[in-house]
């Protein structure tokens, strides 16, 4: 039986800490045979230690690390690494390898199983139906920035993100309309349905979007808000607007059914990779700018509030800048995931490491600083392209790969100690009594 090694961290508290961290309470360590080995850390975050129960309160949880797979071939690294689940124990996992050489050059989308709740993983498997496809005059289509997550009301697994184009020298071609594509699971024969993309409405207030990256919320009716983002049909064309779309899904076909109102804003970039939520009946959106990262609030999920920068409680800015922020909800708390600038972590490519988490308090659309944990810790390489995973009621994954470029080349993280793991970081609310009844 090969045994992997434990990575020995703890969830830190606030402040910013970002040496790599020791490991101060017992080790569970789950070791399986097969090639989806992976080793499990569990720590303790706002709570007194595994063998009692956490109390009532949002902010009282536990995080398990697990290293799904590591290592890579120096010239490609597994990158937008996300997982759905399948009620009740199915898991399916999503990476594409990027070209270290060049600038999010992607190649087709992988999948993976696992029928125990991602303790044990097959291996990836290249989903041709997710690859590239030929175009005119040379260029090629590529699904990308995808996102798997079950929707309950057709009972299918639904991956919706971006297609990238490039050009006969493998490079972005900057000129393409941006898209939504979209793939549906079949768990029969452990396979994804070949790529489509979403039709925009004729005269809309969109004039293109691409779902890439972003966390979509499913409503009790089944109709899916999916926040896009592109150009609009008003906005400056070097700025993109984010947007959230009302789109029914039966199954197979993926629809818009209704338009949100386009947020952007004068400064490089606009709003992109919107993500969204549904939370005691509000709707919350959080958007990726080139000079910090923004939230906004709705009723309706459509039509949001004017975007603030995110803050803390006391009103200074979290350090948020040029990457995606994502969504947890557990404990009766919301919850954002996200990365900032810190106090040592200047060397990693836009300070994209570690994986932080704080409490949001809805009200005043601020982070509550002395709840912030770090949940996947930084090894030079970054993490800014991650997902996360609603499994229960109790427990959330936040699933990531460390992305091995940087500004000082792919072994300046090599020397940090990444290794292009990807990391499944468990929340769990529940106590230990009800994790093991």
């Amino acid at each position: 039986m090969k045994t992997q090694r434990v990575i020995r961290t703890q969830a830190s508290s606030n402040g910013g800490t970002l040496a790599h961290e020791q490991m101060s309470r017992r080790i569970f360590l789950q070791t399986v045979s097969n090639a989806g080995a992976v080793a499990l850390a569990r720590v303790t975050a706002g709570c007194s230690g595994l063998r009692g129960a956490c109390p009532a309160n949002p902010d009282a949880y536990t995080v398990e690390r697990q290293i799904v797979s590591q290592g890579f071939d120096g010239k490609t690294c597994w990158v937008q690494a996300r997982a759905g689940i399948i009620p009740p124990s199915t898991a399916v996992l999503t990476a594409q390898k990027l070209l270290l050489s060049g600038s999010d050059v992607f190649y087709a989308i992988n999948s993976r199983r696992s029928v125990d709740g991602g303790v044990r993983w097959n291996g990836f498997s290249e989903q041709k139906t997710l690859g590239r496809l030929p175009m005119e005059e040379g260029r090629q289509s590529c699904p990308c920035d995808a996102w798997p997550t079950w929707h309950a009301a057709s009972g299918k697994l639904l991956m919706t993100g971006h297609v990238a184009v490039y050009n006969r020298n493998n490079a972005l071609d900057g000129s393409y309309t941006r898209q939504t594509f979209y793939s549906v699971y079949h768990t029969a024969d452990d396979t994804w349905s070949a790529w489509r993309t979403l039709a925009h409405p004729e005269g809309g207030v969109m004039l293109d979007g691409g779902a890439g990256c972003t966390q979509r919320h499913d409503l009790p009716d089944g109709t899916i808000l999916l926040p896009v983002y592109g150009r609009s049909s008003t906005g400056a064309r070097n700025c993109y607007a984010s947007v959230v779309l009302r789109c029914a899904f039966d199954g197979r076909e993926l629809r818009v059914v209704e338009q949100g109102t386009p947020l952007t804003i004068d400064r490089p970039r606009g709003f992109c990779e919107p993500s969204v939520i549904g939370h005691k009946g509000e709707f919350f959106l959080t958007l990726r700018n080139d000079e910090k990262g923004f939230v906004s609030i709705s009723k309706d999920g459509l039509h949001y509030s004017e975007p603030v920068p995110w803050c803390w409680d006391n009103g200074e800015e979290i350090g948020n800048y040029n990457t995606q922020q994502h969504w947890v909800s557990g404990g009766g708390g919301l919850f954002l995931v996200y990365t900032r600038r810190a106090d040592n972590n200047g060397h990693v490519f836009r300070h994209r490491a570690p994986l932080f988490m704080a409490r949001v308090a809805p009200q005043s659309l601020r982070l509550v600083r002395a709840t912030e944990r770090i949940i996947v810790p930084e090894r030079a390489s970054r993490l800014g392209n991650f997902g996360i995973t609603r499994v229960s009621e109790n427990e959330s994954w936040v699933v990531v790969s460390e992305w091995m470029q940087s500004a000082k080349g792919v072994q300046a993280c090599v020397d940090g100690g990444g290794d292009n793991r990807i990391w499944i970081a468990r929340l769990n609310w529940a106590t230990r009594k009800q994790r093991h009844a």
